[in-house]
Parts: structure tokens; sequence; C-alpha cells
């Protein structure tokens, strides 16, 4: 079998069973497999593949048609620029979270130039993603600390930290149940889908863990325990930036103001024009 008949049948297989963008990731998988530029398929279409590797990728792309995302066949993803490993423990980072850390790096560059030393707290980290890129582009002196209530999703955190040199500070903690410190900002992008809906998604998020995507019946759990506990973990007039889902704007707007220790709300949308970001400061 030549590498182009391989990645016609791939393309083909992929097709038959409604796999999106079904040429890319063919061309993706096979050159993760032979551990080569995707440049080398084209160069190469005519080269033949060793039977161990074509058995391979083709039981890769059987998993990928069983909803196995691509992302942890690989364990890899790119987020903001940098690599980060990730397989069935963690939520694969998305684009769209760029936006958050992006704005945190923004409020650090505007609030916090003349700071002894920023505080930040990553809560619900998952694989790091967050923490990691705050700590990789804020060039100011700083600590970050990143939290999760999976040790498994810690060890990965931990991972990416070293692959792409940086130091955070990891803990294990349910919420703020093992939080000490008082932050200039808090950031999360907390589990946030309703229950029912979960069993409605695509057969690859349904595959990400259940633990980083439940958000208790109306997908608001977490930001009622966030917005209840977190201004006491934040500094006078300290910020408190979360990403929400598209839909839920104005009941996270409703649970901070009821709570009554935040202002200066403010709302930034997603690529796609979708509410994505909810941003407030700690009352001072």
């Amino acid at each position: 079998m030549i590498i182009k008949e391989a990645l016609n049948d791939a393309i083909k297989r992929l097709k038959e069973n409604n796999i999106e963008d079904a040429t890319i990731k063919a061309r993706e998988l096979l050159a993760y497999v032979l551990k080569k530029e995707k440049q080398y398929l084209v160069i190469n279409n005519d080269k033949t593949i060793e039977k161990r590797a074509y058995m391979l990728y083709n039981n890769i792309i059987t998993k990928l048609i069983l909803g196995i995302p691509l992302q942890y066949i690989t364990n890899k993803q790119e987020f903001m620029g940098l690599s980060f490993y990730v397989d069935n423990n963690v939520l694969i980072p998305q684009p769209d979270t760029e936006i958050l850390v992006e704005e945190v790096i923004k409020i650090a560059k505007d609030n916090y130039e003349n700071s002894k030393e920023l505080q930040i707290l990553d809560l619900c980290t998952g694989s790091g993603a967050i923490a990691i890129s705050l700590e990789k582009y804020i060039n100011l002196k700083k600590e970050i600390y990143a939290s999760d209530i999976s040790n498994k999703a810690l060890e990965i955190a931990n991972k990416n930290a070293i692959n792409n040199n940086v130091k955070v500070k990891f803990i294990q903690s349910d919420m703020f149940e093992k939080i000490n410190n008082e932050f200039d900002i808090i950031v999360s992008n907390p589990p946030y889908i309703e229950t029912k809906t979960i069993k409605t998604l695509s057969k690859e998020v349904q595959n990400e863990p259940v633990i980083a995507l439940d958000g208790g019946t109306d997908g608001l759990d977490f930001y009622k325990k966030i917005a209840l506990e977190g201004y006491r973990y934040l500094k006078d007039k300290g910020f408190l930036c979360l990403e929400i889902g598209y839909n839920q704007k104005d009941a996270v707007i409703e649970i901070l103001n009821n709570i009554g220790k935040y202002s200066n709300i403010n709302v930034l949308k997603d690529l796609s024009g979708n509410n994505r970001c909810i941003i407030a400061n700690k009352r001072g």
C-alpha cells in the first residue's frame, strides 16, 4: 500500500461515517503514524507504507470513527501558540478560551505594571493551558497558581508546565477548599454544560471527561460557587475572569449581582460573536 492509496481509503472511510474535515484529519494522522511532517505525504505520495504502520493507521482511523478526539490520539493540542499534552483525563483546550487568556494578559498589563508581585489563580485548570499561557506571556513579576480537583489532571498540567519551561504552583483542591491566598486575578473556565445536554453533544465531546463538562442541572453550579466564595480570595478591586457558555451571560451576571460583592461587570464576545467571557471586579 502506498501513501496516496492509504490516504484515499482513510478519507473515504471518514466521509462515509460523517467525520468532519476528513481529508485534514486523515493527513494529520498518517503523518503522526509515520512520524513525518504533513508535507512529506505530498512529496512522497507514491512511497510504500510498511505493513505494521498501515495496520496502526487503520486502527487509529477506526478510533476516530468511534468518536475518540484526534487530540487524544496524538496527545497534542496547540493553544496560544504553545503545545500541550492532552489525554482523556483533561478537556481539550479550545481556541475560544484564548479570548479569556488574552483579556487576562491585558488586565495584568493595564493594571499591575507597578505591582510588587502579581498573584493569579487559575481555578479548574485541567491541562494547565490557561495558567501556563499566563505564566509564559505576562511579562511582570508574578506567581501563578492553578488548582483542580483531579490529581490526574494536575499530573498532566505539571507535565505541560515542564514541557513549556514555566513554573506554576499546582494545588489539588475542590474549588476553594485548599486555597489560602488572596489574588489579584482569579480566572476560570469551569464546567458549564447542563447535565441533560451532555448526551446530545458530539461523540468526540462525550469522550472528554464528564467531570470537566457537567455544570449541573442548569449548567450554573460552578458559577454560583465561584461567585459566592471567590470574593473572599480576591484582593480589593481584584478581577474575576470567567469563560461562559454562549447562552449564559444574563444568568451569570444575575448570580454576580445577587452576591453584591462585584462591580464593573463586562462581557466579551468570541470570534464567532458569541458571549464568551465575563469580567468583574471585587467591590473595594
